[in-house]
C-alpha cells in the first residue's frame, strides 16, 4: 500500500512540477484547429480542419514526431472539398533568453507528408507531396498544457487535374508535455532529498 501511495505522489508531483515542458525525453501530445466556419453567418457553409499531433523532443528545445490532417468544407448547392495528410514534423522552441512572456515561447514548425486536397462533382484535385513551414507562439497555461498559436506556409505538389496548391493557414491549438523518464527521475530525487 505505501509503495502505491508513493507512486500515486511522485506522478502528481511530476506532473505538476515538470517545469521545463520542452527538455529531452518529453513528449508533446495535441492538435490544432483550422478553418473554423460553423455557418453561423450563413447557415449555409460549414468547414473545419483538424490536426492531431504528437512528438517526442530528442534533445532540449527540438522535437520529432508526426501528424495527421483531415479538413472538411461544405456548402448548400455547392461542391464538397475534403483534405487529408499524413506525415513528419519537427519543431525547434526559442531558447528562455528570448522569451516573449513569461510562460510563452516563440517556435518553428516544419511537415513533410503525403496529403491531398480533392473537390466533389468533378471540381479539381491535387495529390501528392505536402510541405508547410511557419513561426507559432506557445503560452504555457499550466507548467504542462499550451495554447499556441501557428501561422504556417502550406504547400502541396503532386498529380491531379491540378499539380501544385498552396496557402497560408493561421491555426490555434493546444498541446500537452508529458513529462519523460529524465523529468521524473529529477523530481523523485527532488522529493527523497
Amino acid at each position: 500500500m505505501r509503495k502505491f501511495l508513493a507512486t500515486i505522489i511522485v506522478s502528481a508531483t511530476t506532473i505538476l512540477a515538470a517545469n521545463a515542458q520542452i527538455q529531452k525525453g518529453n513528449v508533446l501530445v495535441g492538435g490544432n484547429l483550422t478553418n473554423i466556419n460553423l455557418g453561423l453567418d450563413d447557415p449555409k457553409i460549414f468547414s473545419v480542419d483538424i490536426s492531431p499531433k504528437a512528438a517526442w523532443f530528442i534533445q532540449d528545445n527540438v522535437a520529432l514526431g508526426g501528424y495527421v490532417n483531415f479538413g472538411l468544407e461544405t456548402a448548400k448547392n455547392s461542391n464538397t472539398t475534403t483534405s487529408y495528410g499524413v506525415g513528419a514534423l519537427g519543431r525547434y522552441y526559442s531558447g528562455k533568453d528570448v522569451e516573449v512572456l513569461n510562460h510563452g515561447r516563440c517556435f518553428a514548425e516544419a511537415t513533410v507528408g503525403i496529403g491531398g486536397v480533392n473537390v466533389s462533382k468533378g471540381g479539381g484535385n491535387t495529390n501528392g507531396l505536402n510541405l508547410s513551414v511557419g513561426p507559432g507562439f506557445a503560452y504555457f497555461i499550466t507548467p504542462n498544457i499550451g495554447l499556441e498559436t501557428l501561422l504556417k506556409y502550406n504547400g502541396l505538389v503532386g498529380f491531379g487535374s491540378s499539380t501544385t496548391q498552396n496557402n497560408l493557414n493561421l491555426s490555434f491549438g493546444f498541446q500537452i508535455y508529458l513529462p519523460g523518464q529524465r523529468t521524473a527521475n529529477k523530481v523523485t530525487r527532488d522529493v527523497n532529498n
